[in-house]
């Protein structure tokens, strides 16, 4: 993001709680006919259909944008794995340690940071809460930014250029 808005008017998205989860238990009741007893045990009730293990996300570039679609879906905020790669390629070439130290927003004291480039009141603004208060961290990042680009674009999908 090269030169971003501050601007606050779009509401707050609902927080995330943190990964996807998943409980249950599986039981089952096997009843046996014993040749020569009078009776089998009563037939137990059809077990539950299994869960799905909770996601695990990689720790990769690949992993984190699953992560924030993920969050995006849980919250209303519109994006596809497309979109935040093309942009995260363009603003950081996936590096979500990046610092732009040389444009206006920089000279102004406020560097755009992580791997879509935002500045820290753009950050604050449209961080969501659930996910951790820091603007290097690669999910948080990508689900601010995302969340940005929603207010001000419609979907980080509309967005082709610096922003």
């Amino acid at each position: 993001m090269s030169v971003l808005s501050t601007r606050t008017t779009r509401p707050r998205r609902r927080a995330w709680a943190g990964g996807l989860t998943a409980a249950g238990t599986l039981a089952v009741t096997l009843a046996l006919a014993v040749p020569g007893t009078a009776s089998a045990a009563p037939a137990s009730a059809p077990a539950a259909a299994p869960q799905a293990a909770p996601a695990a996300y990689a720790g990769t570039l690949n992993g984190w944008i699953i992560e924030a679609l993920d969050v995006m879906r849980l919250n209303g905020i519109p994006g596809t794995y497309e979109g935040l790669h093309r942009n995260i390629m363009r603003e950081s070439s996936g590096n979500p340690l990046a610092v732009n130290n040389w444009d206006i927003n920089a000279v102004n004291g406020t560097p755009s940071k992580g791997l879509l480039q935002v500045i820290d009141p753009t950050f604050r603004a449209y961080w969501v809460a659930g996910t951790p208060n820091d603007p290097f961290h690669p999910v948080a990042n990508i689900v601010a930014a995302a969340n940005y680009a929603a207010d001000r674009y419609g979907s980080i999908d509309n967005v082709f250029g610096p922003y």
